[in-house]
């Protein structure tokens, strides 16, 4: 009597929701098998995997919203598989496509970005009920995962082989932890409703988009996630250059005030 009473009041619940809880263990063993694939040297595969276990993390929540299926237990599951899936998994694919040539450095630029991906998503079930929900503080950890992923896919496809030594590869390994743990904002895209009527040339345009794409996969979708992680930092700028003509215009004004009121 004294369980069931202490269970009733904690809220606790027995058993958990099957649907959702797959597609991330789903997402967890592709980004495991990423590792695994990493190791022996396939490179391609392995970038395959994480982008596969991106679309599964992204169905695994609309599943649980569209079904009302959502617990706390699943939240914390997802954010334990995203680590493997878009922290560890991309790292380990990074360090052995072209890090490790780099000794020292190289892994700890992999270490870098597990561990700013593991904080980036510390902070973000921190802050879920804080940050407006049509966007993100800092990089997301999928979006950082999917560069890394698109951008070995983007290199076999114009005829690179094996590794990659270049310097280029430790820069944007950086670049992208870092983006992850800042405070730069990025879209969301949580409020778009593909459920809802739209315009009929939004319906053509995107017709068009998954054309381009169906013809060009490897540099498309390359294009879509490096563009989207420098969304964050454009946005910034073109934010901070607005309110810095602002200021500028409203000094012009006060010293134009000024001036006439000084000749009167």
């Amino acid at each position: 009597m004294k369980n069931n009473t202490s269970s009733k009041k904690t809220g606790m619940k027995k058993g958990v929701y099957v649907l959702p809880n797959l597609l991330t263990t789903a997402s967890l063993y592709c980004g495991f098998y990423s590792v695994i694939a990493s190791l022996k040297g396939d490179f391609s595969l392995a970038a395959v995997a994480i982008l596969i276990s991106l679309v599964l993390d992204a169905l695994d929540g609309r599943i649980a919203r569209m079904t009302n299926t959502l617990s706390r237990f699943g939240a914390e599951y997802d954010s334990l598989s995203d680590l493997v899936a878009f922290g560890v998994a991309p790292a380990i694919l990074a360090y052995t496509w072209a890090l490790s040539s780099y000794g020292k450095w190289g892994w700890l630029a992999a270490f870098l970005f597990v561990v700013c991906g593991a904080l980036r998503l510390a902070r973000f079930n921190v802050q879920i009920n804080i940050i407006e929900s049509k966007i993100f503080n800092g990089l997301p950890i999928p979006g950082a995962a999917a560069v890394v992923a698109t951008g070995i896919l983007l290199f076999s496809y114009l005829g690179g082989t094996g590794r990659f030594n270049h310097l280029s590869a430790l820069i944007t390994i950086v670049a992208l932890s870092l983006l992850m743990v800042s405070n730069i904002k990025y879209y969301s895209f949580k409020d778009l409703n593909f459920f809802s009527r739209k315009p009929f040339m939004s319906f053509v345009l995107m017709v068009l988009i998954l054309i381009i794409v169906a013809a060009e996969p490897q540099i498309m979708i390359f294009t879509f996630s490096f563009g989207y992680s420098l969304s964050g930092p454009t946005w910034a700028l073109v934010k901070s250059a607005k309110k810095t003509l602002v200021r500028i215009k409203n000094g012009r004004t006060e010293k134009a005030e000024n001036s006439e009121g000084t000749f009167v």
